[in-house]
């Protein structure tokens, strides 16, 4: 059963026997996990097993495991600094930031490969050009050029280990301080700006990043829709001005960002893959999970399924951990 377009996360702990029949579904492709998935290295690793064994190919298993406030995985994990800490080590010593930032990442991959997790959604390519409570540290640099170096560093260690790397959010969440879990962020700057400024690490470094999530924010000078429903932002912009082949993610179509500009979840999921997308993300609403589940009219291909397979890891689970 070839992999499909919808990425869905499970209920607790344990597979439920709902949780079994959302993830036999041909439409699935992967899940995400949350700190709610989590009690210890053991029982997580058991979890994705059974996960995995559902199907084949097996459903790609994900996190966001960044560091600072954005680490699901704890107890049993290295607690890993805020990503702003390698710029702040930048801003004093830039010969040894770099390593900091490969250091940190190697750590944060490794150690979830050994439990059995494909990718973790990092790095954060967002510019932090304004104060923003849901950005805030979780961006390296407010410069550009300094994020560029030191998210070319992290990825290098993300792949180090043998994991692939997801940059979000396209085209960049720095520049708004709303939090698109809760409102639609509307970001007021024209392209220009955008394009010397939010957009810099992605030119640099589209040929390291095997993944793109984009960004539920409205920029009202370039396009009408939000990031992650718009063609103008997903494929004139990433896919041939940026020249990005890799996968796109939407953010949650459950977060409020998405919900505010759509007639409902198939509709949302709809625009998404029409606009570019090649994987829609639906967590923490199991209502809207089984609606999309049942009513998305789309064929999983071998060809898509293919893609999705390059962001798995070929490192075998270590049970000696």
């Amino acid at each position: 059963m070839p992999l499909g377009p919808i990425m869905l996360d499970v209920e607790s702990l344990q597979l439920t026997e709902m949780d079994k029949k959302r993830l036999l579904n041909p439409l699935v492709g992967a899940v995400i996990l949350f700190a709610r998935n989590y009690s210890n290295r053991e029982q997580v690793k058991t979890l994705i097993t059974e996960i995995k064994s559902l199907r084949t190919p097996s459903l790609l298993i994900a996190v966001d495991q960044e560091g600072g406030r954005v680490q699901r995985f704890k107890e049993g994990f290295t607690l890993l600094p805020p990503t702003a800490s390698f710029g702040e080590f930048w801003n004093q010593n830039k010969q040894t930031a770099p390593m900091r930032a490969f250091e940190s990442a190697y750590t944060m991959a490794s150690e979830l490969l050994t439990v059995g997790v494909d990718f973790s959604f990092a790095p954060v390519f967002d510019i932090a050009t304004v104060t923003s409570d849901v950005i805030g540290d979780r961006s390296f640099h407010h410069n550009p050029k300094a994020a560029t170096e030191l998210l070319g560093a992290y990825i290098d260690g993300m792949h180090a280990a043998g994991m692939v790397a997801i940059g979000k959010h396209f085209p960049g969440h720095g520049g708004v301080s709303g939090d698109s879990h809760l409102c639609l962020p509307e970001d007021d700057r024209g392209f220009d700006e955008l394009d010397t400024c939010d957009l810099v690490p992605y030119y640099e470094l589209k040929d390291e990043l095997q993944g793109v999530m984009t960004a539920h924010v409205i920029y009202t000078q370039c396009c009408e829709h939000i990031a992650g429903h718009s063609s103008f932002w997903l494929k004139e912009v990433l896919r041939n001005r940026v020249g990005f082949e890799g996968v796109i993610f939407s953010d949650d179509l459950s977060m409020e960002g998405a919900v505010k500009v759509s007639n409902g979840i198939v509709d949302s999921a709809e625009t998404s893959i029409a606009a570019g997308c090649d994987m829609v993300i639906v967590c923490n609403s199991p209502e809207r999970s089984d609606e999309l589940l049942s009513g998305l009219d789309f064929t999983p291909t071998e060809q898509l399924s293919y893609k999705l397979n390059q962001l798995r890891s070929s490192k075998k689970v270590d049970d000696n951990h």
